[in-house]
Parts: structure tokens; C-alpha cells; sequence
């Protein structure tokens, strides 16, 4: 086994960082046997792995792991990814967390994810607050079909919806959540090949003239008491500026595991 491990770190060392590569390769291996970590840690032969060579140009060529397998855990969840949908982060985990712990678990709240994506968001929350009657809504029919299958294998049951926040207007709720497109284009030039050449764009720019497009279009809704977002690290005060002009208060600013601003809350009377 060890042997297979250092084949799989020899072919990968000069693209991914070397404090990365163990770890990838117990990965590729976990998901191509079936083994558990534990079990191929202690094996003393190595699997036979037949598209090995496969996985191991891909992974050259800057595809994510995720997509090569098609699946992601996150927040103790099997989800199935696809280039139609992001692969959640640990700062959206951080979101769903800040959604749980300062909301009432127990009551019957309506709550709409606004660009659900895989639905990972608005799976995350009903797992955990079984009572909330949760919608998922976003523009890529794509998106939804792999939101749809999230749900249905994580024996939740959640309302998908295909729509386009900037010109549907969604029914009133108790709270909103949602991690919009908010990379401007001209961010790209710093971005890695693995999100920029496989994630989906849609997703995730907006226009260099305007990188709060989606987040005040959601907030003039004004469609919920309680609004959430996730945002880019460089226009946290903007968004909050522009919520208080919206005539939003208790506004909050939060810091993500890396320290940078990554979320925002606000209250309004819906």
C-alpha cells in the first residue's frame, strides 16, 4: 500500500502543494476501493485501481477531486457534485452554523436558499432543524436536478425551484440565506485553474461595475425578517452600507475561520 501512496504523490508533486499530497492520495484511494481510511493505512497490498491513470491526469489537468469522483462530504453530508454546481466551502459551513445557532431549531420556520447550488445549504439546515419548511431556489435547472438527488439521498424534504432572483420575486418567508455569484471578473487573474476552468461561472461572477448586484437585489426584497449572506472578503462594509440604506438594522459583519469578512446579517421589518 505504501508503495501505491508514493506512486500517487510522485505524479502529483508538481502540481499540488506538498503538504496536500498524502492526503489526496489516501483520497483517491478511499473513493476508488471503497476502503476506509483505517484499512488502507494498515493493508499491507495495494488494491488494484484500473483507471488510476485516468484519475491521475485529470487531477494534472486541475480538475477537482470532487468532480472527478462526483461527490464532496461537507458538515458530515454525502453530497453529489457536478460541474453544474460549486463545491462547498468550509466559510459556507460557517454560514449554515451562524443560521442554526441564532435561530429557533424547534418552530416551523420558512426559510429560502437563494442560489442553493447543490442545495448543500438548504440540505445542511433541515438536517439539522427538521421543523423548518425549507425552498431552495436557483437559475440552472442543472443545479437543482443535483440539489434534488442531494436531497433525496440525505432523506430530507426540501421545495427546488427554478428561478432568477433578479427578475422573480420569491413568496415572503422568515429568513433568507443565501451565497450569490460575487467574484467580479476581474478577480479571475488571481483565481486557480481548478475553480476557474471547471466551476460553474455563472455561479460565481458578476460584473466588474457592479459586484453587489445580487446582494442588493435580494435585499430590496426585503422578503424576510432575517437575512444571511455569504460575501466576497473585499465589500463587507459595503454590503452592509447598502443594507442600511435599505432600511435594514442589528446589521452584523463576521469574520470566517481565515479571519476575513465573510458573512453578513441583517434584520428588517418584512
Amino acid at each position: 500500500m505504501k508503495s501505491l501512496i508514493n506512486h500517487i504523490i510522485s505524479e502529483l508533486r508538481n502540481f499540488y502543494p506538498e503538504e496536500e499530497l498524502r492526503e489526496l492520495a489516501l483520497w483517491i484511494i478511499e473513493e476508488a476501493t471503497g476502503l476506509t481510511r483505517t484499512q488502507i493505512i494498515t493493508a499491507n497490498t495495494a488494491p488494484e485501481i484500473p483507471n488510476l491513470d485516468s484519475i491521475i491526469d485529470q487531477l494534472q489537468a486541475n480538475t477537482p477531486i470532487q468532480y472527478i469522483f462526483g461527490r464532496t462530504q461537507w458538515l458530515g453530508l454525502d453530497l453529489h457534485v457536478t460541474p453544474a454546481t460549486l463545491i462547498p466551502r468550509p466559510e459556507t459551513a460557517e454560514l449554515v452554523d451562524w443560521v442554526i445557532t441564532t435561530n429557533d431549531n424547534n418552530a416551523p420556520l420558512r426559510v429560502l436558499d437563494i442560489g442553493t447550488g447543490s442545495g448543500c445549504i438548504a440540505i445542511a439546515l433541515k438536517k439539522h432543524c427538521p421543523n423548518w419548511i425549507i425552498q431552495g431556489v436557483d437559475i440552472s435547472p442543472e443545479a437543482l436536478e443535483v440539489a434534488r438527488e442531494n436531497s433525496q439521498s440525505n432523506d430530507v424534504n426540501i421545495k427546488w425551484k427554478v428561478m432568477d432572483i433578479l427578475s422573480e420575486t420569491p413568496d415572503s418567508v422568515d429568513i433568507i440565506v443565501s451565497n450569490p455569484p460575487y467574484i467580479c471578473h476581474r478577480e479571475k487573474a488571481d483565481m486557480h485553474a481548478r475553480v476557474l476552468d471547471h466551476e460553474p461561472h455563472t455561479a460565481l461572477f458578476v460584473p466588474n461595475d457592479d459586484p453587489l448586484l445580487f446582494y442588493r437585489r435580494i435585499a430590496a426584497l426585503k422578503a424576510a425578517p432575517k437575512l444571511f449572506f455569504e460575501i466576497n472578503e473585499a465589500y463587507g462594509n459595503e454590503v452592509c452600507e447598502m443594507m442600511a440604506k435599505l432600511g435594514y438594522t442589528d446589521i452584523q459583519l463576521k469574520h470566517d475561520i481565515y479571519g476575513k469578512p465573510r458573512m453578513v446579517f441583517g434584520r428588517i421589518k418584512a
